[in-house]
């Protein structure tokens, strides 16, 4: 992972940190659903359960963990602690599919399949929501996709980014919502493809 910076539209990009190591799904990228237009561009397309994260640029707009907010100081995106309650929903036929809800707000849950994230235990002690397939929403798009603690720097995830829990910490201080972070994620053959038309920075 690469972190870049700029201070406005207008000036160029910068390094922010060094570079890092991070691991994305066992089965590699597929395009996905964010802020990018649609690529006419030659690979798979990301959908549930497939293994892949996915491709293209996506925002960030929530972190997430499991201690108190009162314990967060540094992180600066709006963050939900992750109570016992709190699940994923990857239902594809739900009207809640891919999204985070807390289910003791619901008399009756419409979803068959979750991810309990509580229970998923130290890889999810501190994540950032990656806002893959929500605007418009397509039910088999991919869903619950989000940055968090690897298991380690040889295993691969089932759809995540995945990175060193302390990585994570000093990208949690770092990202600013006034900022309006940015996941960019590609294969490099893609990168070097859509860098001029993305005004994407020089690696």
């Amino acid at each position: 992972m690469f972190l870049f910076e700029r201070n406005d539209p207008d000036h160029p990009w910068h390094p922010a940190v060094k570079d890092f190591p991070v691991v994305v799904g066992r089965s590699g990228l597929g395009w996905g659903r964010g802020v990018n237009a649609p690529v006419n561009l030659p690979g798979p397309v990301k959908h549930e359960g497939d293994g892949k994260s996915p491709a293209g640029i996506f925002r960030l707009s929530s972190a997430f963990g499991l201690a108190a907010p009162s314990k967060m100081k540094s992180v600066h995106l709006p963050y939900v602690q992750l109570t016992g309650s709190i699940e994923c929903v990857d239902d594809v036929k739900s009207t809640n599919y891919n999204a985070i809800v807390d289910r003791a707000k619901f008399a009756t849950a419409d979803w068959s399949s979750s991810e309990k994230m509580r229970d998923v235990g130290e890889r999810y002690r501190l994540g950032v929501v990656v806002d893959h397939n929500t605007d418009p929403r397509e039910n088999g798009g991919g869903s619950c996709i989000f940055l968090h603690i690897w298991l380690g720097a040889k295993t691969g995830t089932s759809g995540c980014t995945a990175m060193a829990g302390g990585k994570m910490e000093s990208l949690l201080s770092w990202l600013d919502p006034s900022a309006h972070p940015l996941l960019v994620q590609l294969p490099e053959a893609e990168y070097k493809k859509l860098q001029t038309a993305w005004s994407l920075p020089p690696l």
